[in-house]
């Protein structure tokens, strides 16, 4: 089976280059040597595409308030527009985008004089990752090389996103004494089962194919057909939506292999399901620490001592906001998830908990390899009705004591958006809707492996990864019934 195709020592070390940091080193070959009037974000026109290329490769693409200053007025002005058709997003260099500058805002927010300007950061970023979200016209993100944090905002609710063999996609910000945000409660937990809730609470690294494999991407492209594709796209006539995945498919990597390269699948991937289902933090612990101790199979107790090993790393103020978040986030719009990160960025950039500055200052200016001294240390210190209060109450527009996020005004319906997974792979509830017979293309309450895998090769229209992704779900999920009368083995899902 293969794997990532990042290494362990990779992973670590894009983690620690993820927000920005203005100690971010260089890639590993030859820098390019940007002219020193060279914007931080350039901007292309071909054909019907219009393309934003974020250009700070030395920094790894970190979002910075230039860049945001130059961002969204085009932005704007290409989804009212009539010429722009498609917008496209990409990275000069090894990545897409690696995060925020949050040494500026924990620099900022440290003195009461220039706190609002670290809130107004996440303001602009916020609103930024919605307009984009929400933009009337096909949005196609590459997120060829690394994308996390900030980068995942302007990426993970694109209609198209490609993801290729470079990419490394991470939620690190526990890991800094923060809480995911650019609306990860929204995104974290729509993906398959506790996966999001997994790597929002880790910020543990997923790369290459398994980002397209857990629904972060859409397509998966080889980078060096990138160049190729965005002419191709560039093209267009006519840029439809699903003209436009046509095209993405084609551009597919050949040769698919017969099973996913995710390593979270089979029996790991049930642990970390029941695992992550519980709605405390110390409940998640108890499960892992089980799991751990009495699991049957030697890579699942290795994987969940290693998860615990992690979490016990974060801090457990930011454990229990992010979980809080990210369950909240699952009944809330994409509009309304951003505004409840808003109003926990708020708090954070308020000094209602020391960890953000200890874990910033520990983790990318000391860069100290211990734990961080966080303050509560123990997650049984941490007041879980304080953590509500002051992280999901105290601060809000109502009250005057967060900002609002606003959609510009030519969105019309500005709390709808398009379905990001539309043209991913199927989820698990698509699949068993299959199964059961109540998704509308079934047309039976019964049917066969075979079945399964004809219906959805002709929804996703050949789509590539399908047949992997429904058979690694089916292992999980089903049981076979046998029916000697017809001859046939009906699918059945467990409950």
């Amino acid at each position: 089976m293969s794997r990532p195709t990042a290494t362990a020592a990779q992973r670590t070390a894009a983690i620690g280059r993820h927000f920005m940091s203005s100690s971010a080193s260089a890639s590993n070959s030859k820098p390019r040597v940007d002219a020193p009037d060279e914007a931080p974000v350039l901007f292309e026109s071909n054909g019907v595409v219009r393309t934003y290329v974020l250009n700070r490769p030395k920094k790894l693409n970190a979002l910075n308030e230039p860049m945001l200053n130059l961002l969204r007025p085009q932005i704007e002005e290409w989804s009212q527009g009539e010429l722009a058709k498609v917008i496209v997003g990409r990275g000069v260099g090894r990545a897409f985008c690696a995060g925020g500058d949050v040494e500026s805002v924990v620099r900022y927010a440290s003195d009461p004089a220039t706190r609002p300007k670290a809130i107004d950061f996440f303001h602009r970023e916020f609103e930024m990752d919605y307009i984009l979200a929400a933009v009337p016209k096909p949005y196609v993100c590459v997120m060829d090389g690394i994308t996390m944090g900030g980068g995942v905002g302007l990426a993970v609710n694109a209609q198209f996103r490609i993801a290729t063999e470079k990419t490394v996609f991470a939620m690190p910000e526990t890991k800094i004494g923060y809480s995911p945000d650019v609306g990860a409660s929204y995104f974290l937990s729509r993906v398959d089962g506790e996966i999001g809730t997994y790597l929002g609470l880790t910020g543990t690294t997923i790369s290459g194919r398994a980002v397209f494999e857990h629904g972060f991407a859409t397509h998966y492209v080889e980078s060096r057909r990138i160049p190729a594709l965005l002419e191709r796209l560039g093209a267009l006539e006519n840029p439809t939506y699903p003209r436009i995945n046509e095209l993405l498919e084609e551009a597919r990597s050949e040769g698919e292999p017969d099973q996913p390269s995710t390593a979270i699948i089979g029996a790991k991937r049930e642990a970390l399901d029941s695992a992550f289902s519980h709605n405390t933090v110390e409940k998640i612990v108890a499960a892992l620490t089980q799991i751990s101790d009495g699991h049957q199979d030697e890579e699942v107790r290795k994987w969940a001592a290693e998860t615990l090993a992690e979490l016990d790393k974060r801090s457990p103020t930011s454990l229990k906001v992010a979980l809080a978040a990210i369950r909240r986030g699952k009944q809330m719009t994409l509009l309304d998830a951003l505004q409840m990160e808003m109003n926990i960025a708020t708090a954070f950039c308020s000094g209602v908990t020391p960890d953000f500055k200890t874990g910033v200052t520990a983790v990318l200016v000391d860069k100290i390899k211990e734990r961080p001294n966080w303050s509560p240390a123990r997650l049984e210190d941490v007041n879980d009705s304080e953590v509500l209060q002051n992280f999901f109450s105290k601060y809000t527009p109502e009250n005057g004591t967060a900002p609002k996020i606003t959609p510009p005004s030519y969105l019309a319906q500005p709390n709808r958006v398009m379905d990001p997974m539309q043209f991913a792979l199927p989820t698990e509830a698509e699949i068993r809707s299959m199964v059961d017979g109540s998704h509308k293309s079934s047309g039976a309450t019964e049917i066969t492996l075979d079945e399964l895998l004809a219906k959805f090769d002709k929804l996703r229209k050949g789509k590539a990864g399908v047949r992997e992704k429904i058979l690694e779900v089916v292992q999980r999920k089903c049981i076979f019934e046998e029916d000697k009368h017809v001859d046939k083995k009906w699918l059945k899902w467990k409950h």
